[in-house]
């Protein structure tokens, strides 16, 4: 499995787009790394969710809404997702006031009141504006 993850920190230096790109890198990265003696990496290509174009030296193919088009890209959807849930369960703990289990970080209206109650913790983007005014 290749997976892709970035820290606050870089998401505000190079923005979430650039970020989400490099994630995205990365998880090729080690993919191929973790299946190095099993492929011809002239034989790759890779997909990409969406009209981004990612600086690699494989084949690759953007496929805008490609959750919904390709098998491969909404399951590697799931994954992202599972583990990044599984991540906000961890800072949960860590964070408790913040609620993280229930709303994994996403900008819920109980999201936004932890933010304005106890002004953002240290794995808040410095980018977000909610935590610009916090």
């Amino acid at each position: 499995m290749g997976l892709g993850i970035l820290n606050e920190a870089v998401i505000d230096e190079v923005n979430i787009l650039n970020a989400t790109k490099l994630a995205m890198s990365q998880a090729v990265a080690n993919l191929i790394y973790a299946y190095r003696t099993r492929i011809n990496k002239n034989k790759v290509m890779v997909l990409v969710d969406g009209d981004i174009c990612l600086d690699l030296p494989y084949r690759q193919k953007s496929i805008i809404r490609g959750d919904s088009k390709s098998m491969s890209i909404a399951s590697a959807s799931i994954v992202a997702k599972v583990m990044r849930d599984r991540i906000m369960s961890i800072y949960d703990c860590v964070y408790p006031e913040y609620k993280f289990i229930q709303h994994k970080g996403y900008g819920t209206s109980g999201h936004f009141r932890a933010i304005k109650e106890h002004g953002p913790c240290p794995i808040h983007r410095r980018s977000f504006n909610l935590c610009k005014v916090a």
